[in-house]
């Protein structure tokens, strides 16, 4: 792998961190191949930052995101240093412009994509992850790849190492994990706390992960100091994987997580918290691959707390659930998009 690979991805409390990790899962296949990997990126996330410094990867900042002129400026002086590196874009403010001065200036362009969004693509590859990606159109150029569907979802290695695990379905389950996205602005992740207290199953442990960038950390730690319920709460962690394999039960954001706990076959109660959420919910329930708690800032306490119950003391919905996951994905997505990458 000769080229080098440069990022431009961000992440904060609006947008979260799907956007960054899906990339990190990219950036890291491409190490594991022998490349070098750069990051551009309006990261407002310390731990994030520091996680691409441990993984060996360059890091350059910018302050004030596209449409900013400092923005492409900054892009531009990186490409600039790297005459044949390969481009990578996600994010849905880096619109047609941004893609056309990446390819303007000579370099071959990979675009992250969920919706179509845009008028016109000009990269060289589409990568579209998600289920219903096939029935989108795309506005694009005459030497575009499309790289469309779950066979190309990205999972970061500490995934990939539970590739031959077998999941056990316990006839109660016991254990939960709450993950509500990197940012969750809008402190649905209290409600959820708030639900599990209501809820009344014996021994349940519950771990709730924040992402870096959630401004609600001490709300939260206030919430569950009531010494009856065995709730911890921890951020910015790195162990997602082994989390995901600790839990009997999940209760997640509709974002690029549903993959994540596809793959690790957990039965798993999804909230859309963002309207780009609603299209990868829906199929996903449709294919009872999740169950749906439809949108977490208008459905009630009662009915989480009612939902996560009936899960938790059904094993057979979590046997099939599980069952469902199993067949989503393989686990490969990186690897086939990195060939993708190597052919042209």
């Amino acid at each position: 792998m000769n080229k080098p690979l440069i990022i431009r991805a961000d992440a904060n409390t609006h947008i979260g961190t799907g956007h960054l990790m899906r990339c990190l899962a990219l950036a890291q296949a491409w190490k594991d191949s022998g490349g070098e990997v750069a990051f551009i990126t309006a990261c407002e996330s310390d731990g994030l930052l520091q996680r691409l410094l441990d993984e060996g990867f360059q890091i350059v900042t910018v302050e004030r995101s596209y449409p900013d002129p400092a923005d492409l400026e900054a892009t531009s002086q990186v490409l600039a240093a790297h005459p044949n590196a390969w481009v990578v874009l996600d994010g849905y403010h880096l619109d047609e412009v941004y893609q056309k001065q990446v390819k303007e200036a000579g370099h071959p362009l990979l675009v992250i994509d969920d919706m179509a969004h845009l008028e016109h693509y000009y990269a060289d590859i589409v990568l579209n992850q998600n289920l219903h990606a096939a029935q989108l159109h795309y506005s694009c150029e005459p030497y575009t790849q499309l790289l469309l569907g779950t066979q190309y979802v990205l999972l970061r290695r500490e995934f990939l190492e539970w590739q031959d695990w077998k999941r056990e379905i316990p006839e109660v389950a016991r254990k939960v994990l709450v993950t509500l996205g990197g940012g969750d602005p809008d402190n649905v992740t209290l409600k959820v706390v708030r639900a599990l207290q209501q809820v009344n199953v014996d021994d349940l442990e519950t771990v709730v992960v924040v992402g870096a960038s959630n401004p609600h950390f001490r709300e939260l730690q206030s919430a569950i100091r009531n010494p009856q319920s065995a709730i911890r709460l921890v951020q910015n962690v790195t162990n997602m994987a082994e989390l995901m394999a600790w839990a009997d039960v999940a209760i997640s954001a509709g974002g690029s997580t549903c993959w994540e706990l596809a793959f690790m076959r957990l039965p798993s109660a999804i909230l859309v918290l963002a309207e780009n959420q609603e299209e990868t919910v829906r199929m996903l329930t449709e294919r009872a691959v999740f169950l749906s708690l439809r949108d977490g800032h208008n459905t009630q306490l009662q009915d989480i707390a009612q939902a996560l119950t009936h899960l938790l003391l059904n094993h057979e919905i979590r046997r099939k659930l599980s069952q469902k996951a199993s067949l989503l994905l393989d686990g490969l997505g990186a690897l086939r998009v990195i060939e993708a990458l190597s052919g042209i």
